[in-house]
C-alpha cells in the first residue's frame, strides 16, 4: 500500500457504506456513479480486500468492509471535532452550540437558559435537537452535537462519555379542574385511579414502565388507559378533557399554579427521573464549555 493515504477514497467509502447505494452516495456527494464505483475499486485494490458485496437490493459491507467502516467512522468523527476546535473563538465572538435534549424537558428546563446565553453571546449559532435518547447519544458519538441533556436507562451505552447528574424531576397526575371524571370522587391513592380515564406514556417508555412497576407493587391494574407517545400530546389531551394525565410536574407547574390544571394527588411516592449532562470532555469547544459553566454547574 502506498504511504500517501487518499482520504477522499475513504470519505467515498464511508458515504457508500452509510447509504448502501452507489447512486445515493453519488447524489449526496455530487459525483457521478462511475466516479464513485472507480473510487471504491481503487480502494479495494490498494487494500487488497473486497469491501462490498453487490446484491439485487443494493450493496452491503463484507466482514473486512465492516472492520474498515469502524476505523473510518472514528477518523471522520475526529476530523469533525478537530475542525470545530480550530474554528472556535475563546472570546465567543463566533462559534456554535448544539444541544441534544428531549422536547418535553427542553420546554421547562432549557429555554430560559438558552435565551440568557443568546443575550450574552449573540454571535453564537445555537442548535437544539430533539430526538429519542438513542439517537441523541449516537449524534454525540459522531460529534454532531456538543452535549446531551437527558435521563438514562440501563440500556444506554455511555461508557465513552462523561456523565454528570444535574437534578431529579418528579411525575404527577393532572386533570382539568372539576372535570366530570373526578368530580365528587375522593382520590387519595393509585387504587382510586384504577377505573378512571388515564392518559399515560406509551408502554415501552421509561416513565410508563416505572409507573407500571409501582402499580404492580400496589396490586393495582389501570383499566381505562389511552397511551400517548409524547408528553406534549399528553398535556394537550388533558386540556381537551380526555382524562387524567401522567406527566413531569415541572412541565405543568405554571398551569397548576394558575388553576388551569389541577394536580390529582396520591399518597404513593411517584417515580422520578434523573436529568444528566452527557458529553465528551476532549471535544468540548468554548461555547458549550461556557454554557455548561454558566447554566449547568
Amino acid at each position: 500500500m502506498d504511504k500517501n493515504v487518499n482520504l477522499n477514497l475513504y470519505r467515498i467509502f464511508y458515504e457508500v457504506a452509510k447509504c448502501k447505494s452507489i447512486s445515493e452516495a453519488a447524489k449526496n456527494m455530487y459525483l457521478s456513479q462511475p466516479a464513485i464505483s472507480k473510487a471504491i475499486k481503487n480502494l479495494e485494490t490498494e487494500l487488497d480486500v473486497m469491501l462490498f458485496y453487490r446484491t439485487l437490493n443494493g450493496i452491503v459491507l463484507t466482514e473486512k468492509g465492516k472492520e474498515l467502516f469502524v476505523f473510518v467512522e472514528e477518523a471522520l468523527n475526529s476530523f469533525r471535532a478537530a475542525e470545530k476546535k480550530m474554528q472556535e473563538n475563546k472570546n465567543l465572538e463566533h462559534g456554535s452550540l448544539a444541544i441534544g435534549i428531549r422536547s418535553h424537558i427542553a420546554s421547562f428546563y432549557l429555554m430560559d437558559k438558552v435565551i440568557d446565553f443568546h443575550k450574552k453571546y449573540g454571535n453564537i449559532d445555537i442548535i437544539i435537537i430533539s430526538r429519542p435518547s438513542s439517537e441523541l447519544l449516537k449524534m454525540l458519538s459522531n460529534n454532531e452535537i456538543d452535549f446531551v441533556l437527558d435521563s438514562l436507562s440501563a440500556k444506554d451505552d455511555v461508557d465513552d462519555f462523561t456523565v454528570k447528574k444535574l437534578e431529579n424531576f418528579s411525575h404527577c397526575f393532572v386533570s382539568l379542574p372539576n372535570a366530570s371524571y373526578i368530580k365528587n370522587k375522593k382520590i387519595t391513592s393509585l387504587k382510586n385511579l384504577e377505573t378512571l380515564p388515564l392518559i399515560l406514556p406509551v408502554a415501552h417508555s421509561s416513565p410508563r414502565q416505572s409507573l407500571n412497576l409501582l402499580a404492580k407493587e400496589c396490586s393495582i391494574t389501570f383499566n381505562n388507559v389511552v397511551s400517548i407517545e409524547t408528553s406534549e400530546l399528553i398535556y394537550n389531551m388533558v386540556k381537551k378533557g380526555l382524562g387524567i394525565g401522567y406527566i413531569l410536574k415541572d412541565m405543568v407547574k405554571d398551569d397548576i399554579d394558575k388553576g388551569i390544571l389541577q394536580e390529582v394527588r396520591v399518597k404513593e411516592k411517584l417515580p422520578e427521573i434523573s436529568l444528566n449532562l452527557i458529553y465528551k470532555e476532549k471535544n468540548l469547544t468554548e461555547p458549550p464549555r461556557q454554557f455548561i459553566k454558566d447554566f449547568l454547574n
